[in-house]
């Protein structure tokens, strides 16, 4: 084993991305920026890309062996100490890859296995917050077979979101303006997922918060304020360009505190680890939180990337928090 700059053995990464989801080429983007911006001083790593039946070292081509996540190349059986999980959706941000590498007691960078599952089931998430006092929109939601309740516009009112439960990237999402488009916009979101989430439009800006854990301290970093082109933060929104993304956001320093002080209490109700953003909309000074994600893209256009610069940090230096607390 190759030693670090302090003497150390170098740790070995395995940077998992790819996966199944419509939020693959995501995924790659953000592995990209992992490869890119991991101190070649301090680590070692091989990227792992995962496709339906297999799990294929991106160089080598050679397959990881699931029995104990190890590769063989050139002849050579290697094992990872840790694991750089950039899978955005399923079967990462659900929390199904978390429990394997758990099972094999391999560390890895993100939530453990209940909190991804419970963040990514958006409605459940919100109905665990509530009880700590969480400001959130007031939404149901539709499982495949059902019906959409008569009275769904009457109680929620309108406009209306409409998203797959159990998805990110605002893929499938659809924003209702009359009752009469309610029935298509569940149908496209069902194309995404089996459950949908119905849910009040709020009007406000957009703003996301990322959240890391540096040993006992919770660093929040600077707000982004959130401007899309179009109606909402779309999938175009996020990740080509076509949104305007201020950080530091444009606040006062005490809404600014508000913003961060609610991401921590969050992070630390939910028991997260690793980096991860929450979105918001400013209705009113009062911050109503949109979702949690887990896995929050990590590519040079992504939000986590500003914020950490903003913060004072570099990309390497938030990456290595990320590996030590997470190994810890």
């Amino acid at each position: 084993m190759p030693l670090s700059r302090k003497g150390e053995e170098m740790k070995h990464i395995a940077i998992l991305t790819g996966g199944p989801s419509a939020e693959r080429s995501i995924s790659l983007k953000s592995a990209d920026l992992v490869v890119k911006y991991l101190d070649p001083l301090k680590y070692s790593h091989r990227l792992i890309v995962v496709n339906e039946k297999q799990w294929l070292h991106e160089e080598s081509g050679e397959a990881v062996d699931l029995n104990d996540f190890s590769l063989t190349v050139g002849g050579v059986k290697e094992w990872f100490d840790f694991v750089f999980i950039m899978i955005h959706g399923t079967p990462a941000e659900d929390g199904k890859i978390q429990g394997y590498f758990e099972f094999l007691g391999i560390p890895h960078s993100t939530c453990h296995t209940l909190v991804a599952s419970l963040t990514f089931n958006k409605q459940m998430c919100k109905d665990f917050l509530r009880t700590h006092g969480i400001p959130l929109a007031k939404s149901l939601v539709i499982r495949k077979g059902e019906e959409v309740p008569n009275n769904t516009v009457e109680n929620l009112g309108l406009p209306l979101f409409v998203k797959p439960n159990s998805n990110g990237s605002s893929y499938g999402i659809t924003k209702v303006k009359t009752a009469a488009t309610l029935t298509g916009a569940v149908e496209e979101a069902f194309q995404y997922d089996t459950e949908v989430i119905i849910e009040y439009f709020l009007e406000g800006t957009e703003y996301g918060c990322g959240v890391v854990r540096e040993g006992t301290q919770i660093h929040a970093f600077p707000v982004t304020e959130i401007i899309p082109k179009a109606e909402f933060f779309t999938f175009e929104a996020k990740y080509e360009g076509a949104s305007e993304e201020i950080t530091p956001a444009r606040l006062s320093n005490e809404m600014m505190k508000k913003c961060q002080d609610l991401s921590s209490k969050i992070y630390h109700v939910l028991g997260c680890r690793g980096m991860v953003r929450f979105d918001y909309i400013l209705v009113d000074d009062e911050f109503y939180l949109l979702e949690a994600n887990t896995i929050p893209g990590l590519s040079e256009a992504s939000i986590i990337p500003q914020q950490a610069k903003a913060y004072g940090w570099t990309i390497g230096h938030l990456l290595d928090v990320v590996i030590e607390n997470c190994s810890e």
